[in-house]
């Protein structure tokens, strides 16, 4: 059990340094801001975000998801259509290393995650 909630920690660490990056600066989070989840080895990253024609509302969009399969010690990275569905990202299905999956959200090479 120990070493489980080693590997949680160590997970939950690495996501939180990313966001933080990528987080925008705090003057404008009320307008704009990179939250997530990470319950049940599922991550999710989503802005959160005012209306473009009315700043008292906020929409949440999704950025991606990951879920990480503990059997093979793999991260499966998925992206969501724009019919709400979440896909299998090709052609980068899977990553061994959150890091990993990390860089192909960074890059974003097709688009799929940041618009």
């Amino acid at each position: 059990m120990e070493e489980k909630n080693n590997i949680v920690n160590l997970h939950e660490r690495l996501i939180q340094k990313f966001i933080e990056k990528r987080r925008p600066s705090p003057e404008i989070r009320d307008e704009l801001d990179l939250p997530y989840t990470f319950e049940n080895d599922i991550l999710e990253i989503f802005q959160i975000r005012s209306l473009w024609n009315d700043s008292s509302k906020k929409i949440t969009i999704p950025v991606a998801k990951s879920k990480y399969i503990k059997s093979r010690k793999i991260w499966k990275i998925f992206w969501q259509r724009a019919n709400g569905k979440w896909e299998a990202y090709k052609p980068n299905e899977e990553v061994k290393d959150i890091t990993e999956f990390f860089k192909i959200l960074e890059e974003d090479e097709l688009g799929c995650f940041w618009g």
